[in-house]
């Protein structure tokens, strides 16, 4: 069967693949438009198996509230070019609006549509994290954010008690500049607090500071290095002066989710 130009721009339009890829699908199934769609899936499979190998450390990442649900949703991939394209990032938010309807395991009603983007960007792309949070009565949930080039880099969501739209807000930006790892003190693995603990005094000796003084230097400096990372005892980005947990006013946060492109 004869392969015109017409029958290669229909198979480029379908699948999105390159003029050469498509007419050799073409000429490999005779012409037939359905086999050659099929083939060029199974190439792209094939190549995206190898693919999936390479680090995928770039990506897009949004957030969406739909009444008492928020969710966030992460794609990864290799560059930042794919990230930023008009078509990786309206995926991105038809996934996030899907699973905020219908939980997380609606992502993997999308697996066609990446299997896809996979044989026609030529790159290492999957759903990265996905979280859904849902607020109770009394409760308020809300999202943020933030833009880069097109594409967003930190995405967070939170569901707080005893508070206002306006906190909950201010509670999103906060968590997304400060990027806490740990809502409370007493989330932080003990490990970690045993690790930092010893490094702390190895260093504090080091330094030659005197016995007797050891055991307040460590407690200062370790306090310091919870309000890092721990969420409530971070100072208030807004106003430094004071730490979230003064911030919040008596309102509690019942739950929160962040997720930070590449990282």
């Amino acid at each position: 069967m004869a392969i015109t130009a017409k029958d290669v721009q229909a198979l480029r339009q379908a699948t999105g693949v390159g003029m050469l890829d498509a007419k050799k699908a073409l000429e490999a199934t005779d012409g037939d438009m359905e086999a050659a769609t099929k083939l060029l899936r199974v190439q792209g499979l094939a190549s995206a198996a190898k693919r999936a190998e390479r680090d995928a450390g770039e990506g897009a990442v949004t957030a969406v509230r739909d009444g008492n649900v928020a969710a966030i949703v992460e794609m990864k991939c290799e560059t930042d070019f794919v990230a930023k394209s008009d078509e990786f990032v309206t995926l991105v938010d038809e996934i996030a609006a899907r699973v905020a309807a219908e939980g997380e395991g609606a992502v993997t009603q999308f697996q066609g549509q990446i299997e896809t983007m996979l044989t026609t960007l030529k790159e290492n792309i999957s759903i990265g994290r996905v979280y859904r949070l849902e607020a109770n009565d009394g409760e308020i949930v809300d999202t943020y954010v933030h833009q880069q080039s097109g594409r967003g880099v930190v995405a967070v969501a939170v569901v707080l008690r005893g508070g206002d739209a306006e906190m909950a807000h201010e509670l999103c930006v906060h968590i997304a500049f400060a990027k806490p790892q740990y809502l409370t003190r007493d989330d932080v693995p003990q490990d970690e607090v045993d690790a930092e603990r010893t490094t702390i005094e190895e260093i504090s000796r080091n330094e030659g500071k005197p016995e007797a003084a050891l055991p307040k230097i460590i407690e200062g400096r370790l306090n310091g290095w919870f309000k890092e990372r721990v969420l409530l005892e971070q100072p208030y980005v807004k106003d430094d002066k004071q730490s979230v947990e003064t911030f919040l006013k008596g309102a509690t946060l019942v739950a929160y989710a962040q997720v930070v492109v590449g990282g």
